[in-house]
């Protein structure tokens, strides 16, 4: 009884501050016991196991998520106005306008908002007309979203593409022919091409009298 209460002892790790002894017994055993008998016993060294727990390590808060958006105040249409899919706008200057409508109207604590090539133009706003200006000719994609008071996204209409065709300054000449007053004006008609005067030329051949 001795030898399995010191091997559960010594296997649950509670202190032991008995003496421990060992001995091979007549038949070849291997006896553990705390009592020591004469003759091959060897006392074990022991080292009592310490009585104490592992300080429980910090328990980080779960991440804050931001509550859902309740359904009662989401859109059933949210679309563009103008332009229309795959529009193509000419436009010299690359300038155009975009609109967009909801349904129901906007609430009062939503805002519009822009994508441009997936990015956002400008701060969301009431006003669901966006003037774009300077846009680089090639295709371009829009989208506009309806966000709340916190940034969430509401609604959001899928990217629709918009085609920008602005004229080269040649072309521009050609479709209005630059005139005297216009060079130095318009840009594409430089004062470097701007033609020399009749007069002028008529002055510089006069003879020095």
């Amino acid at each position: 009884m001795t030898r399995f209460l010191l091997l559960a002892l010594l296997l649950l790790g509670q202190p032991v501050l008995a003496e421990v002894y060992t001995y091979i017994d007549e038949e070849g055993n291997r006896v553990f016991t705390d009592q020591p008998k004469p003759g091959n016993a060897k006392r074990l060294e022991i080292a009592p196991a310490p009585n104490e727990m592992n300080a429980p390590r910090d328990i980080q808060p779960p991440p804050l998520y931001p509550k859902p958006i309740p359904r009662e105040q989401g859109y059933q249409v949210l679309r563009i106005l103008v332009p229309e899919p795959d529009a193509t706008i000419r436009d010299g200057e690359g300038n155009l306008i975009v609109s967009a409508m909801s349904e129901p109207g906007l609430r009062g604590n939503h805002n519009y908002r822009l994508l441009l090539d997936g990015q956002p133009v400008g701060a969301p706003g009431r006003s669901p007309v966006f003037p774009l200006e300077n846009l680089d000719r090639g295709t371009h994609q829009l989208a506009v979203e309806i966000v709340d008071e916190q940034g969430r996204v509401v609604e959001r209409t899928p990217g629709q593409p918009v085609h920008i065709v602005r004229m080269s300054l040649s072309q521009k000449r050609q479709a209005r022919p630059c005139k005297k007053d216009d060079y130095g004006v318009r840009p594409e008609c430089p004062l470097k091409d701007k033609p020399k005067d009749e007069d002028d030329d008529d002055i510089a051949i006069l003879p020095f009298i």
